[in-house]
């Protein structure tokens, strides 16, 4: 530079990362993270430290330990439930209005397990 003044790279990109003009990745409002919105949880001390102590052993952090089973779960339940209505169309029972489950006439019939 001409007035013997050098440019601090290593600033200048810190205070980019800190304040991006149009980046995705950006929290922006703490409300969203380009196409994904943040959730709050709170948890027992108990489970907190449980979570804490697992995603340790898994050398992850909590944050993303929560959001793996909550991602997996959410799957779980889209399977399910994906699976239970290709039941009831094939069963003809289709119906919008409940969440029921049809268990088969036969399913209780048998002695529980342990009983006399």
């Amino acid at each position: 530079m001409a007035d013997g003044v050098v440019e601090d790279t290593e600033l200048t990109s810190y205070l980019a990362a800190l304040a991006p003009d149009n980046d995705l990745e950006s929290t922006g409002s703490g409300k969203r993270f380009g196409e994904a919105q943040v959730i709050q949880l709170r948890l027992s001390l108990v489970a907190t430290q449980q979570l804490k102590d697992i995603a340790a052993e898994r050398e992850i952090s909590p944050q993303a330990l929560a959001q793996e089973w909550i991602l997996e779960r959410l799957n779980w339940e889209g399977q399910a439930s994906s699976l239970q209505d290709r039941r009831q169309q094939a069963a003809g029972e289709v119906s919008d209005l409940t969440d029921e489950f049809h268990f088969p006439a036969d399913a209780f019939d048998a002695p529980a397990v342990g009983q006399r």
